[in-house]
């Protein structure tokens, strides 16, 4: 069996190579990557996959290696990032992460907004990476045992991936999510 990691996917420039080095326990300048990066404990996806609707499909597939999915948000740059219940194709937990937390504040309920219509259910959590607050809470709710183990019930008949517009092909045609 595979070893599980922690997938971090967000847009570019929103700090996912960043947060993986803090959690793989790295230290040093941080570079911007092409490629999947499988580290010991994160699998850290480029932007450009969720800028690419064609690629939502290798990012959903790659999950099957992760225990956990962090969606990162960054406060300072308010764009769209996500499709609408992007969150529910994955059948681990998601967490919601905003970075940059105090760069521009006014910002936090846009960002907050944004990954509710992107599927995030659960309260999301703030970090700032340059000065690594926020990453010891994101490791302790990713340690929780109510985060542990918790994998989404799919009905029967139903695809975990999700066909255009937040759809996904059921037994009686098109079903949105929140049908489910």
């Amino acid at each position: 069996m595979r070893k599980k990691r922690i997938m971090i996917i967000g847009p570019g420039g929103s700090g996912k190579t960043a947060l993986a080095a803090a959690i793989n326990g790295l230290d040093g300048p941080v570079k911007r990557t092409q490629n999947m990066v499988y580290g010991e404990k994160t699998l850290d996806v480029p932007g450009v996959y969720l800028e690419s609707p064609w690629m939502h499909k290798h990012i959903i597939a790659a999950a099957q290696d992760a225990s956990h999915v962090l969606m990162l948000v960054d406060q300072s740059s308010c764009r769209e990032s996500y499709p609408p219940g992007f969150a529910k194709a994955f059948r681990v937990p998601v967490i919601g992460v905003i970075t940059g937390s105090g760069k521009k504040p006014e910002n936090d309920g846009w960002c907050i907004r944004q990954l509710k219509k992107a599927g995030i259910s659960t309260p999301c959590i703030h970090i700032n990476l340059s000065d690594r607050t926020g990453i010891d809470e994101l490791m302790e709710v990713i340690k929780s045992p109510e985060s542990m183990g918790k994998s989404k019930e799919i009905p029967y008949g139903y695809t975990s991936m999700p066909k255009e517009h937040g759809q996904i092909l059921g037994k009686e045609g098109n079903v949105t999510w929140s049908n489910l």
